[in-house]
């Protein structure tokens, strides 16, 4: 059995870079070894070099007995071993290719893009509004606050990105690959759709400033509103074209934004300086005054604003921290890239944005009424400051309030600067350039996230165009999310959407960060060093405490949404596997609760039944491994196992082969099961050492499982002997023991042989008419050979010689998968005939909690003296009522050991007959002589020792068979051999006799311990 195909992603044909197959310049000799080398590293469908294949240690430790090996130098670029997606972990140690291929470093890259994000519209048309609010004073908290949480972030995000090369996708990259797929799929698609809300944002506040514009001049082209819609509308049309004409135009047009935005900035703190103007006056702004700083330093808040509100408008204005690392994959170097230019972005503006804020709060009183409002003689004036400049805005109390101010005008940044027009370029590039990035970021999460295959409806936009393989199909769908927020034309009910979006990414990535460092993994070893675990929990409990405090129900949903995603990723199980730390943490927490239970006693209550199934390869004997699945189901181990008979260095290479087939099969067919493997001289010796050394702990098997051997008549007697002596073994070590027979028996290897060599066949017939379809004359005469003598194999294959196989063949099949499925109505029928500790009697009740035993009644039959049967009735219905376990009935059996009727009798006889010694009727020289030479036959003397134990096998069977044989399952005691006493073969044969010609039969002993209580 294959593992589950996967389709490796396609990747450009990297340059080759050779390695040095001989290293005698570096050791005097020739060897085998090899220096260590990167291209060693690789994984399969690595995009920056083909991946050297170092020799394996077999290869090594044996060459010189085989002769010599010759060690290919590399490897294709798909693994199919792996059973997983490739992932790329080098692609940033080697220079671009010059295949046009555009890549950015740290300042274009990272810096520009996280600055210009940065400054966005908060900048020039809500900065004064939020200081207006909330006061110099917390305001400046509000963007120390954010500038907390980004900082915290930011030194989260460096030390996931520098502990190995990052791909593109950004937060969702980070996370994925830092706390596996369950929170980084739910995330993701969180984060691309929060990138995509932003654009919007940014082009409502540009659209705001146009029709502020439009208002000047009377040019209105209906309403504000819907002046806000179209203008926006155009502009996401135009970032679109820009956007999908390619990462380079993008970065071009970003550059000529920056300067604008600069020369903006400058020309805020220039204007504060300049005299100010009468008509500038009547609107707020009067200069550098200590007592316009003092009176705006208290907030003020009106309406429904409070702290958490006005923050949850402005914090937005720093989440674009994240824009160099959603373009990561097009980074020269994302590792050291992304942890300077970020901080340094947060750094420069955060200080730009107290600077102008403080400015602005030091010149501009809150309200104005923009006319000459000067103070009239004799008429007091205390409404605000400005009365000590000569103006009285007492006007601005009344209930329809004022144009101006901090607190009622969005384009204050334009009346206090230089020159105006600047102002307004800057606020178009502020919110451009920051548009573009979301524009940008948005399709770049979203095509990472749908090239995981997380998502099985959205591989359809995982699909990449042109050199840099831009998602074209990203871009259209980020456009429809733009427009769709567009179309609510308000700014402040955008931005606290965005924020819950955007801080409950950065409290993921804070908690990726300190559970990599909370795992301890060896493999979390990031070059960047200057953060702290605890830090990291502080942002993330952080930024979900200002969540909820900005919008509680926004934050529920958030985790809602975030919450559902989840489960259906874990449900749906991708498959992928990125050692992520959640792994780190269950194997860690696997290995504490392992210790803790070794200082624990057993105790009788808590008693599970702990399955060592000796199934063989598990895909051979299905039935055998779900039954003891249904014993143990996911509380308790369960150990499939198989035992590789032969000297281990013949079985090795046997042995790795099949332990990477049967876990494929057990994950492929969800059996929650565990498999084994050992290579033994017999089954026996390899039974043995499972026996003693599976498990951990406390964490051991307790029960064995296997099944009958349905040809111990033919089979040779020293496998015989090595399955009787499992038996023996497993008595001496004290486990229970399960013994499981099927009339069609349990081996379906015959079958699954001859479907695989069938679909090899049909492959080769599928390659042979393709060659003949796509070749010429030339190939005519073969292709037909072969399709025919394709078809008479596949004939041979999967017709059976006669009705009798073929019905045979599928009675095996589909009794294999019995207990895969839901039984229907029906009993379970216990014969709990000898006191063993329970095990016989737990098991059944086991299995009647399960779901596909649920529609079966338990019946408990037992045996009794003809004398007292009322009696042993009452006293078994009195243990099961204290045991708390219910049965339908139970049966008493009065003539259980009556003698078996004489057909019974000479069948037994007859099945036992080529085993028998028969020295009776021998003279004793010459029966002594015939013991020597058949030691492990059945003598004379063995049977009559053991006649009676002999009749109650066959007489339980014709029991068995009166009163049981409509049974979904039956279960009986099994009978002991005593070591030396009984041979092999006669307890194969009362095995048999008892479980022939039944439903499925289970054998079982317990270990004599008890493993029921009526104690509480």
């Amino acid at each position: 059995m294959e593992n589950p195909a996967f389709d490796p992603p396609t990747y450009e044909e990297p340059e080759h870079r050779d390695i040095r197959p001989s290293v005698i310049s570096a050791f005097g000799h020739d060897t085998l070894d090899r220096v260590p080398n990167i291209d060693f590293y690789r994984n399969a469908g690595s995009v920056s070099g083909h991946r050297a294949v170092r020799p394996s240690l077999q290869e090594l430790h044996d060459v010189f007995q085989k002769g010599g090996v010759s060690i290919p130098d590399t490897v294709d670029d798909t693994d199919d071993s792996l059973g997983t997606p490739s992932v790329d972990a080098e692609m940033a140690l080697t220079p671009p290719k010059k295949d046009g291929t555009v890549k950015f470093g740290w300042i274009k890259g990272v810096l520009v893009r996280c600055m210009l994000n940065i400054w966005g519209v908060m900048l020039f048309i809500r900065l004064s509004w939020v200081f207006g609010q909330a006061g110099a004073g917390l305001g400046c908290v509000i963007i120390l606050l954010s500038m907390v949480v980004t900082t915290i972030t930011c030194l989260s995000m460096s030390a996931i990105c520098t502990n190995g090369v990052v791909r593109g996708g950004g937060a969702y990259y980070l996370i994925s690959r830092s706390l596996g797929p369950e929170f980084g799929g739910s995330i993701g698609l969180i984060f691309a759709f929060a990138n995509a809300v932003a654009v919007a944002m940014y082009v409502v506040g540009f659209a705001e400033t146009v029709v502020d514009l439009l208002k000047e001049h009377n040019a209105l082209m209906t309403d504000p509103v819907n002046d806000i819609r179209i203008v926006g509308c155009i502009t996401v049309v135009l970032l679109l074209g820009i956007s999908v004409a390619g990462m380079e135009w993008e970065a071009k047009a970003q550059i000529v934004l920056l300067v604008i935005l600069l020369v903006a900035i400058v020309n805020v703190f220039v204007g504060t300086v300049i005299p100010a103007t009468e008509d500038k006056r009547s609107k707020g702004f009067f200069n550098y005054h200590a007592s316009i700083l003092e009176e705006n330093f208290m907030p003020d808040f009106r309406g429904s604003e409070s702290f958490f509100s006005v923050f949850a408008i402005f914090f937005p204005a720093a989440t674009g921290i994240l824009a160099g690392a959603n373009i990561s994959g097009d980074l020269k170097d994302a590792n050291a890239a992304l942890p300077k230019g970020t901080l340094l972005a947060i750094i420069i503006t955060g200080i730009t944005y107290l600077g102008v804020a403080l400015c602005v709060a030091a010149t501009t009183v809150r309200d104005a009424t923009g006319t000459n409002s000067t103070i009239v003689e004799g008429q007091p004036c205390n409404f605000s400051v400005a009365c000590d400049f000569g103006y009285d805005f007492s006007a601005c109390a009344s209930e329809e309030g004022c144009g101006f101010g901090l607190m009622n005008n969005f384009q204050v940044m334009t009346l206090v600067s230089g020159f105006g027009p600047l102002i307004i370029a800057g606020t178009f590039s502020a919110t451009l350039s920051s548009a573009l990035a979301s524009l940008v970021s948005a399709p770049k999460v979203f095509q990472a996230l749908c090239k995981d295959k997380i998502y099985k409806g959205l591989e359809f936009f995982a699909k990449g165009h042109g050199k840099n393989n831009e998602p074209i199909r990203g871009y259209v769908l980020t456009f429809i999310i733009a427009v769709a927020f567009i179309l609510i034309a308000e700014l402040n009910v955008i931005a606290p959407i965005i924020s819950n979006f955007f801080l409950a990414s950065y409290a993921l990535i804070n908690f990726s960060c300190f559970h990599a460092s909370y795992a301890k993994s060896p493999g979390w070893r990031p070059a960047y060093k200057y953060y702290n675990m605890w830090l990291s929990l502080f942002g993330a409990v952080l930024c979900c405490a200002v969540m909820f405090v900005i919008n509680w129900w926004a934050a529920l949903l958030t985790y809602s949404i975030e919450l559902l995603l989840y489960i259906y990723v874990t449900v749906k199980k991708p498959d992928v596997n990125w050692g992520s730390s959640t792994q780190a943490v269950q194997f860690v927490s696997a290995v504490n609760n392992a210790l803790s239970l070794s200082g624990v006693d057993d105790h009788v209550k808590n008693f599970r039944p702990q399955c060592l199934v000796m199934t063989g390869a598990p895909m051979n004997r299905p039935a055998l491994l779900d039954l003891a699945h249904c014993f143990t189901k996911n509380y308790g181990l369960c150990v499939a196992c198989e035992v590789f008979q032969g000297p281990r260095s013949e079985k090795l290479q046997e042995m790795n082969a099949s332990i990477e087939r049967n876990l494929a099969w057990i994950k492929k067919t969800k059996r929650k099961a565990f498999y084994n493997v050992v290579a033994s001289n017999s089954f026996r010796e390899g039974a043995e050492t499972l026996l003693q050394a599976a498990g951990l702990g406390r964490l051991k098997p307790n029960t064995l499982v296997l099944g009958f051997k349905k040809d111990w008549r033919t089979a040779d007697r020293e496998d015989v002997h090595n399955y009787v002596g499992v038996f023996h073994d497993s008595f001496d070590f004290e486990y229970g023991t399960v013994m499981l027979r099927m009339k069609q028996g349990l081996d379906v290897s015959h079958i699954l042989k001859a479907n695989e060599e069938m679909n090899r066949q049909a492959l080769e017939q599928q390659a042979e008419n393709e060659q003949f379809q796509n070749g010429g004359k030339g190939l005519f005469k073969k292709s037909k050979r072969s399709s025919q003598q394709v078809l008479t194999t596949r004939v041979s294959v999967n017709v059976p010689q006669s009705d009798e196989v073929a019905r045979a063949n599928q009675g095996l099949t589909d009794a294999s998968a019995q207990f895969k499925k839901k039984l229907g109505k029906g009993t379970i029928d216990v014969w709990w005939l000898f006191d063993d500790g329970g095990l016989t009697l737990l098991l059944p009740y086991i299995l009647t909690t399960r779901k596909k035993f649920k529609d079966c009644k338990m019946r408990i039959f037992i045996a009794g003296l003809p004398g007292r049967l009322q009696q042993d009735k009452e006293e078994m219905e009195l243990l099961l009522k204290k045991f708390r376990i219910k049965c339908d009935d139970i049966h008493v059996i009065p003539d259980i050991n009556a003698t078996p009727t004489s057909t019974s009798s000479k069948a037994f006889d007859d099945m036992i007959a080529p085993f028998r010694l028969n020295e009776g009727n021998k003279e004793t020289p010459q029966a002594e002589a015939l013991k020597k030479e058949n030691p492990w036959k059945i003598t004379d003397t063995e049977l009559a020792s053991f006649e009676e134990k002999t009749n109650l096998q066959i007489r339980l069977n014709e029991l068995l068979q009166e009163k049981s044989s409509t049974a979904k399952l039956i279960i009986v005691s099994l009978p002991i051999a005593r070591k030396g006493a009984i041979s092999d073969h006669l307890y194969m044969a009362w095995l048999d006799t008892l479980t022939k010609d039944l439903p499925p039969t289970l054998l079982i002993r317990g270990n004599h311990k008890s493993v029921l209580t009526f104690y509480s």
